[in-house]
């Protein structure tokens, strides 16, 4: 569903229409029941079409409608799409009854994730949860491609989220591999190339996204802890060795200076 300009006037010009309207109607019906000396008989026309005229004024009047800024209107007739009016103001469209008009709003949003348990690409259980800044750019597929977009937007962020978790391991024990702990950028980029394949049918674009949580399951916490802490150990007496060796190193090029 492609997005359009929906055919509307400002309010301003046509509220000096039908007031126009409503002063002519007002001064025909005043002809027709005024006692006018050129008339020798009385004459029902002035005062028909001064109800004309009047009904089609306050027929005009159910056109009028009001866009807040950040927002837009999409107008539907008889269950087609008629268009969309994105500009803040006071305006008027076909009077129909049968004209809905849905307010989408246009604002940046944030969506928090409810903290999710995920297995991790070893198996290992975490909790994850995300912050995704979105916004909707495409009306008409926000309100006809997609039941509820703000729904939309949830359910696709959670299993975005879900997929992302599931793709790398919460830590990295071998030289090049990334983690969820030590490659946060690379980690928010790959969530964000999802999310933005899968919102764009419902007309959303996202702007960013963020890791709000990230830690081992209650389950694991503490034996994942201890096993970081044995691994801090042992890569600070690996750091010790290297310094040892590299002083001995340099007074060994000293002498053979």
């Amino acid at each position: 569903m492609q997005e359009r300009k929906a055919s509307t006037v400002r309010g301003l010009v046509m509220l000096v229409g039908t007031l126009a309207m409503f002063a002519a109607g007002g001064y025909l019906i005043y002809l027709g029941v005024k006692d006018v000396p050129s008339m020798h008989e009385p004459h029902p026309w002035p005062i028909v079409g001064g109800a004309v005229v009047v009904f089609f004024a306050v027929w005009s009047c159910l056109g009028f409608f009001l866009v807040f800024p950040n927002e837009a209107k999409v107008l539907t007739i008889v269950g087609r799409y008629f268009g969309t009016e994105k500009r803040a103001g006071w305006f008027w469209t076909v009077p129909i009854p049968l004209v809905l008009r849905t307010a989408v709003s246009q604002r940046i949003q944030n969506f928090d994730s409810e903290t999710l348990k995920v297995n991790d690409a070893v198996g290992n259980p975490i909790e994850v949860a995300a912050v995704i800044v979105w916004r909707v750019v495409n009306t008409a597929q926000a309100v006809f491609d997609v039941e509820d977009y703000e729904d939309f937007v949830r359910i696709q962020t959670e299993t975005a989220v879900r997929h992302m978790a599931s793709e790398y391991p919460y830590d990295s024990y071998e030289a090049g591999e990334h983690s969820l702990r030590a490659n946060a950028d690379e980690v928010t980029d790959s969530l964000y190339r999802e999310l933005q394949e899968h919102l764009r049918a419902a007309g959303v674009e996202v702007i960013r996204t963020q890791l709000r949580r990230l830690a081992y399951a209650p389950e694991i916490a503490a034996d994942m802890l201890r096993r970081q802490q044995a691994e801090a150990v042992v890569a600070a007496r690996n750091r010790i060795v290297d310094g040892a060796v590299g002083m001995v190193e340099h007074a060994l090029d000293m002498l053979s200076e």
